[in-house]
């Protein structure tokens, strides 16, 4: 079954959300944002929230001191990078899972995503997350790409699928691609906030599928 994983956590009302509701993952933005944390807002964040909800780090080109000192303050179950994070870097971050990022826009083309993707692949990464793009700026977007590109691309680690999912969206998401994990921040928002209803309709639309 395909796990959730809802990003952007950031007031006090959004963690009485997910502690009713249960997604498995729960992601703090570590990096520039509208929905950036300071590490002690994050601290404060993580003591409510349920220990049956995994707790990822988001970062982008963050200092690895930072991503390091971030982990294991806040006891990270996943560092998730969308930055220029390479090969050695990651090796630094272990023994933490690692998802990194690969963005696809309109102008990405198969063999770009293609050498993209092999790179990744030869890190010690736990997961793919393959994001969308738009006029270069990756992550949080709220933009979907065409998910029938993924068939052509030879992903060999987990997959997680971000990019302007919301309720209405997500069957059709999960018609295209098997994720191991579907990434949902600005689609479960109302007004730039969390909404309760929309995180619920989400996940049970991820769990009756």
């Amino acid at each position: 079954m395909t796990l959730v994983k809802v990003c952007g956590i950031r007031r006090g009302e959004d963690v009485e959300f997910l502690n009713k509701l249960l997604p498995d993952y729960a992601g703090f933005v570590f990096c520039k944002s509208k929905r950036q944390v300071t590490l002690k807002l994050a601290e404060e964040l993580v003591k409510k929230l349920d220990k049956r909800i995994k707790r990822v780090g988001i970062f982008q080109n963050n200092s690895l001191e930072e991503v390091k000192n971030t982990a294991e303050m806040l006891k990270l179950d996943v560092i998730q990078l969308h930055g220029r994070e390479d090969e050695n870097y990651i090796k630094n971050l272990h023994p933490f899972k690692i998802w990194k990022s690969v963005s696809i826009d309109v102008k990405s083309s198969l063999e770009d995503l293609k050498d993209k993707i092999d790179k990744i692949s030869n890190c010690n990464v736990e997961a793919v997350l393959v994001d969308s793009s738009v006029g270069g700026k990756t992550g949080g977007t709220g933009t979907s790409f065409n998910w029938n590109v993924l068939e052509n691309l030879n992903i060999n680690k987990k997959l997680v699928l971000a990019g302007g999912l919301n309720p209405d969206n997500i069957n059709t998401a999960l018609e295209c691609v098997k994720p191991y994990v579907v990434d949902v921040s600005s689609g479960v928002e109302e007004n730039g906030v969390k909404s309760f209803k929309k995180i619920d309709q989400f996940i049970k639309k991820v769990r009756n599928f």
